[in-house]
């Protein structure tokens, strides 16, 4: 079966913004290849820094890659030109990480929301109102809201509208950039279990980027653990908490704080100096190393 998502040997390289500069480019994505099937919770995890978020906004061309294949339901992304691309972005979108600075803070939210379907030309302006309200109701917010401006609203309340403005177009895959690390815990798993529930209502897939990995583990079904622009290891969720291959992974995972004093988690060092890159290798049946 054709996955969703499949890209292929993604590369990002950053210049130097100087002038004449003989600076070598910075490779943030490095030879990053994986799929996403339809309907799941693929996670893509990693230390601040080492190009997830990269990987999510090239896969989105938000920021163009370097080299490398995406394909999306088949479709040549990289190929798109801009009109195609801007058509072909009703069926994937991105719910960003800060709900502070994501949202127009000049808009009404309501006008957030619909922007999108105006954007595209969907519908009368009366439809677009109806569509608003309905996504409103979708994402537990009332419909009187959408009157209101963004600072008028929570943190948890802005990643709701947030979200409601990424399902305006009905779109299949979403890239979820680390969508409630800005949170109280307290707003977090709520947050949560309406991403959860609307995958379920909605039939959606995720792209799951984030540096919480208890969190990765209870929503996520396969994983992808990156380090310095590469993807070290890639597993079902359980196979990468309960036998990871790559000393990186094992280092990540010992640093997950204990929930309990009674059992102390003995923490991995890892040497960042012995690091080199190497290809991914099938050590078990779903599980990939570069090792």
């Amino acid at each position: 079966m054709t996955p969703l998502l499949d890209v292929r040997h993604l590369v990002k390289e950053f210049h130097s913004a100087r002038l004449l500069s003989k600076q070598a480019p910075v490779r943030a994505v490095d030879d990053v290849t994986f799929s996403i099937e339809e309907g799941e919770t693929f996670g893509l995890v990693g230390e601040s820094g080492c190009g997830k978020t990269t990987t999510g906004r090239c896969v989105l061309r938000l920021i163009e890659p370097t080299a490398g294949d995406v394909a999306f339901k088949g479709m040549d992304v990289r190929a798109l030109s801009p009109l195609e691309l801007r058509r072909a972005r009703r069926h994937f979108q991105i719910v960003f990480q800060d709900p502070y600075s994501s949202l127009n803070p000049r808009m009404r939210v309501g006008a957030i929301v619909e922007e999108p379907l105006a954007v595209h030309a969907i519908g009368t302006s009366k439809d677009r109102r109806e569509r608003v309200r309905s996504l409103f109701e979708l994402v537990g917010l009332d419909t009187e809201a959408a009157a209101k401006y963004p600072h008028e609203f929570s943190g948890g309340q802005r990643q709701r509208i947030g979200l409601a403005r990424a399902l305006a177009l009905e779109p299949s895959l979403i890239v979820a950039d680390e969508p409630v690390s800005a949170l109280d815990v307290s707003v977090q798993a709520q947050v949560v279990n309406l991403l959860l529930d609307l995958q379920e209502r909605l039939g959606l897939t995720y792209l799951f980027i984030s540096h919480d990995l208890r969190l990765v583990r209870q929503i996520c079904r396969r994983v992808a653990v990156m380090y310095r622009g590469r993807i070290v290891e890639m597993a079902p969720v359980e196979t990468i908490f309960g036998s990871p291959a790559h000393a990186y992974t094992r280092a990540l995972l010992s640093a997950i704080p204990a929930l309990t004093t009674q059992k102390k988690r003995e923490r991995v060092a890892f040497d960042e100096a012995s690091f080199e890159p190497m290809p991914l290798r099938e050590v078990a049946a779903g599980h990939l190393a570069a090792i």
